[in-house]
């Protein structure tokens, strides 16, 4: 069975799940982590998981994760969207763009912080 990504095609770019923490100690990519989904599907989604300096008010938190990853990903912060849990700590980012293109790149960036000590 292949690992759970993230990162999901979509007509007009990739959608990412994420957690965030708010008022962390740096603005960081912290690595991965798998949820536990309730329900007859059962199974778990993979997640990537973000630490932001910013306070979770206003909308501060969400601008903080789109700073942060649009610069991670060197794209432009207008290709990102919060599309859902606006003011939840789970969210759903669209990254507008060619999947095809969108999907590799943003894939070897987070092996990259997966791979980065961290026991």
């Amino acid at each position: 069975m292949a690992v759970p990504s993230p990162f999901e095609a979509v007509a007009d770019g990739v959608r990412v799940t994420l957690r965030v923490t708010p008022k962390a100690s740096r603005n960081a990519v912290t690595g991965m982590a798998d949820t536990a989904v309730s329900g007859a599907g059962g199974g778990g989604k993979r997640v990537l998981k973000l630490a932001v300096t910013a306070v979770p008010e206003n909308g501060k938190a969400n601008e903080a994760v789109i700073k942060l990853l649009s610069k991670a990903w060197k794209l432009p912060k207008t290709s990102l969207t919060v599309v859902a849990g606006a003011t939840d700590r789970n969210k759903i980012l669209h990254v507008a763009g060619d999947p095809a293109a969108l999907l590799p790149r943003l894939s070897a960036l987070i092996d990259d912080v997966g791979s980065e000590g961290g026991e």
